[in-house]
């Protein structure tokens, strides 16, 4: 089978999507041709590429195309949605020219399912949608964007082309039931959950620095952590409300990385001491920065439920770490925890709720024990390797309807 992948990002990029793009396109071209369209590396990459108007690359058995896109870096909006408009306006025409049997779209840039439905249509061809995450859903409920003539018009774009889609593909329960709400059939809607990596039985755990252990819990009694992106979907300011008023207890919130919202949340923090800014650590010390925390935060603030799903759940669960979920009760981390007992939850909109979650799990070492021990029982249940199968199995059973 021939596969096409659409993308704008993709390694050397080294966005969440990008990665992700780069660990599917493996797992497909085990067994299918597949080419992948994608832009200039702009996304905080390892290395840069000169300006094309197309250049290609074979990787493997992998045909890489990248569009000569604007690279300005992601920091600035503004630059940033010309990179986008540049590699839709020379994405569309070559893809046109590339041979496939399926047309798969992931979803940077954010209309990028819109382009895929159109250039499947073209072209005549099956589609499968990967919605990483949902948009315009996000861009609203996100503040990015106010609902108005613009929203209104990209969203009835949208819903064409999850109508157009032979297959979507989404990553929860959650955004499962915000797809079929939008009037998808249930039938065509599957899930494929980005998971982890999961040590074989009996293999020795990852070496830990102390280092790092140490700049994160400092002299803290107890340390709660967010490590990933502080973007827009995060329920900051209730958490640092809460975690503010424990500094006397020895609770610290720690934050390991960057992001669109890093500085407003400095701002909450108002100096605190109790909550912490530390930058992202190379990739070789993520099993010390899973170490070294009591309890990993997940946060998904009330209106996200479904449009965006945190992937970084999966590696907590396999370094068997107990997860506090702030986060409505919809969402699939809260939904998750709940049933196997891995995570607890507050209501995002409430401190109080928050404050005295995090109370009852710094006086229990109990209780922290049983979640990581449950935390680690059920993580080989959303096994990396065995997620990606699923995703060529839909590919397959797409291409042939």
């Amino acid at each position: 089978m021939k596969i096409l992948l659409l993308n704008m990002y993709y390694p050397p990029d080294t966005s969440a999507t990008a990665r992700m793009a780069g660990t599917v396109v493996d797992a497909l071209a085990a067994h299918h041709e597949v080419s992948v369209l994608c832009a200039r590396p702009s996304y905080d990459p390892t290395e840069r590429r000169p300006w094309r108007l197309w250049q290609s690359e074979l990787v493997g058995n992998v045909r890489i195309t990248r569009a000569g896109s604007t690279d300005y870096p992601r920091m600035t909006m503004k630059r940033r949605v010309i990179n986008y408009l540049t590699y839709v306006a020379l994405a569309i025409p070559r893809a046109l020219f590339m041979r496939c049997d399926v047309v798969v779209a992931m979803t940077d840039p954010p209309f990028e399912g819109i382009v895929g439905a159109m250039v499947a249509t073209l072209k005549r061809k099956r589609y499968v949608y990967n919605i990483r995450d949902l948009y315009p859903d996000m861009a609203v409920a996100g503040s990015i964007m106010p609902a108005g003539l613009a929203t209104r018009f990209w969203e009835s774009l949208h819903r064409w082309a999850l109508r157009r889609a032979t297959r979507v593909i989404v990553l929860g329960e959650d955004m499962r039931a915000r797809i079929v709400a939008k009037g998808v059939n249930a039938d065509r809607v599957r899930i494929v959950r980005d998971g982890a990596e999961i040590p074989c039985a009996g293999a020795a755990p990852p070496a830990v620095d102390d280092q790092v252990v140490r700049a994160i819990r400092a002299k803290d009694h107890f340390v709660l952590l967010h490590a990933g992106n502080l973007g827009f979907y995060g329920a900051w300011e209730s958490m640092v409300r809460a975690i503010r008023r424990l500094e006397s207890q020895g609770v610290a919130l720690v934050f390991v990385g960057e992001g669109a919202q890093r500085e407003q949340i400095r701002q909450f923090a108002n100096g605190a001491k109790n909550v912490r800014f530390l930058p992202f650590f190379p990739a070789s010390k993520i099993p010390s920065v899973l170490a070294a925390a009591d309890v990993h935060v997940v946060t998904v603030k009330r209106g996200l439920e479904g449009v965006v799903v945190p992937s970084k759940l999966y590696g907590i669960l396999a370094a068997g770490k107990p997860i506090f979920a702030v986060a409505p009760a919809e969402t699939d981390v809260a939904a998750l925890g709940a049933r196997f007992g891995f995570a607890v939850s507050a209501d995002p909109d409430k401190p109080e709720e928050i404050m005295a979650a995090v109370q009852s799990l710094a006086g229990n070492a109990e209780k922290l024990h049983e979640m990581g021990r449950r935390a680690r029982s059920v993580a080989p249940d959303y096994d990396r390797v065995n997620e990606l199968q699923k995703f060529v199995q839909i590919l397959e059973e797409a291409a042939q309807e």
